[in-house]
């Protein structure tokens, strides 16, 4: 993969605490950002994706205290998972702050999270903080893993900052609510049923 200098962090984090949304390269495909505190850019990433509000945004932390910091209550299931496979393809659906989970399109009181598996996405939330992300494609269409698929989609879109980090061939993550009482997978993806169960073995 692509690797990015300082000054290029810096300069998309500079946009998106200004309150820009940026397309950005992650460990699976391209994705689109915004701060998840900041309500008018988590808005604007809902327009551009042309997704409904109903439909929660993922969001990327820097690690567990991330989550804490953006709303979220760990369950002992939450914890192992992170441990065992973050940073990773694997979104742990959590309790969250009603105010936060309402931000993000989710109403049930809950908030994916995610550390991905990728340095620039890393580094980039160090200095922004959490940042909803979702996959950079209209709403229904499929996840999108090169830069000329995504500028030739959203040519005309109200994008602030876009970065190229070549070709993403990622497979989705695995999301997995987590509860006090135990895990149910949601969606499958790049770790099986099996290669999550092992975590609590």
């Amino acid at each position: 993969m692509k690797s990015f200098t300082v000054r290029e962090v810096n300069a998309v984090a500079e946009v998106l605490l200004n309150g820009g949304v940026a397309i950005i390269p992650t460990d699976t495909v391209y994705g689109i950002a915004a701060r998840v505190a900041d309500a008018e850019a988590v808005a604007r990433l809902f327009a551009i994706k042309r997704r409904p509000h109903t439909v929660a945004l993922p969001v990327f932390v820097e690690n567990l205290e991330g989550i804490v910091d953006a709303g979220g209550r760990l369950p002992v299931s939450a914890q192992t998972l992170a441990h065992a496979f973050w940073p990773g393809a694997l979104t742990l659906v959590i309790p969250a702050l009603a105010s936060m989970a309402e931000r993000v399109g989710s109403s049930t009181g809950t908030i994916g999270f995610r550390l991905p598996d990728d340095d620039f996405v890393q580094e980039l939330v160090v200095r922004t903080g959490p940042l909803a992300v979702t996959s950079a494609n209209e709403h229904g269409e499929p996840p999108m893993t090169s830069p000329e698929q995504v500028r030739s989609a959203f040519a005309t879109a109200d994008i602030d900052a876009w970065v190229d980090g070549g070709i993403r061939e990622g497979v989705v993550s695995t999301v997995v609510a987590c509860r006090d009482d135990g895990y149910e997978i949601l969606r499958s993806g790049a770790l099986d049923h099996d290669t999550i169960a092992s975590a609590f073995r």
